[in-house]
């Protein structure tokens, strides 16, 4: 299977998000939140790609969706954990508009490619 799931543009865009959250988000959380936020922003975008590839091992177009509506659940989950490094002053504001860029553009996707597996026939 040549590419499979890395080949989704839905994974790829939660994969730079993953990534760019690790360079731009985790890299500047203070210790204390090492097990709190820090823990919670990790496993949230590591869920979104881990979804989207479980489900594209999926046999059925219905038990597909209900990962990719996971994954989305996990990429909404990561925008509140921002703003709550908003509010506790970790990350500028700036940062969370690019985050908030970024996130919009994975869920477009993942709910794109959410329809285009409904509307399969």
């Amino acid at each position: 299977m040549a590419g499979g799931f890395e080949d989704l543009n839905c994974w790829k865009a939660c994969q730079e998000l993953k990534l760019y959250l690790k360079e731009n988000v985790l890299s500047v959380l203070p210790n204390d939140e090492k097990y709190e936020l820090y823990s919670q922003i990790r496993r949230a975008s590591r869920s979104a790609t881990a979804n989207i590839a479980e489900g594209y091992g999926r046999y059925y177009d219905k038990d597909q969706i209900k990962y990719l509506v996971q994954a989305r659940g996990s990429v909404t989950e990561i925008l509140d954990h921002c703003i709550e490094a908003l509010n506790w002053t970790y990350i500028p504001e700036n940062e969370l508009v690019i985050i908030r860029g970024k996130i919009d553009d994975c869920l477009k996707l993942i709910n794109g490619y959410i329809r285009f597996l409904r509307n399969k026939k």
